[in-house]
């Protein structure tokens, strides 16, 4: 019974030194590399008493195919690289004729070739997909804002993938995300 007892020591020992491991080197690692490709961006609106804030991570086309791709369409997708984008508001933002609370929100998308679904989630991920199957980690019960908007196509294509805001007149305002030749302009009111 000793000698199981050893071994069965020994083996739960070398499992929790791999675990180990992975989280306090290989995965900052991992982490440190996928940055270097897709960097992280912070962008700042305010207008009036509304301040908003994004963060995301900035994939690169790189010569890809992105939508209906790598990135398929139909598909929730994390909103750019790494950890999912966030979005913060500190006042009430009317989209689409629906009121999302002031507050820290996931923000995803789904992709389609004439619209895209933007989703708003009130639970925060560490990482935008599941290491299994790298499909999208969010979590649909979470959702607090679900609406679809049209596309545009620009004549040009942008190589990253980027997140801005600008003003559409007093107390509204325009989200712009855009990559390669793909627009999607979310019209907002406060």
């Amino acid at each position: 019974m000793g000698k199981s007892k050893g071994i069965l020591m020994r083996i739960l020992g070398g499992v929790l030194l791999l675990i180990a491991l992975f989280y306090f080197v290989i995965g900052p690692i991992m982490r440190s590399q996928t940055k270097k490709y897709s960097p992280e961006q912070t962008i700042t609106f305010n207008q009036g008493n509304l301040h908003v804030d994004v963060f995301y991570c900035s994939p690169a086309k790189k010569g890809r195919e992105i939508f209906g791709s790598l990135v398929p369409y139909g598909e929730v997708w994390r909103t750019g690289a790494n950890e999912a984008t966030t979005f913060e508001a500190d006042e009430d933002i009317r989209i689409n004729g629906q009121t999302l609370p002031a507050g820290k929100y996931s923000l995803w998308t789904i992709p389609n070739e004439d619209k895209w679904t933007i989703i708003f989630n009130s639970k925060m991920y560490g990482w935008g997909v599941k290491f299994l199957n790298a499909k999208a980690s969010r979590n649909p019960n979470y959702d607090v804002l679900v609406t679809e908007v049209p596309i545009s196509k620009s004549i040009t294509a942008m190589e990253q993938f980027t997140i801005n805001f600008s003003e559409n007149g007093p107390n509204s305002l325009v989200m712009i995300l855009a990559w390669d030749d793909v627009v999607v302009p979310v019209k907002m009111s406060h």
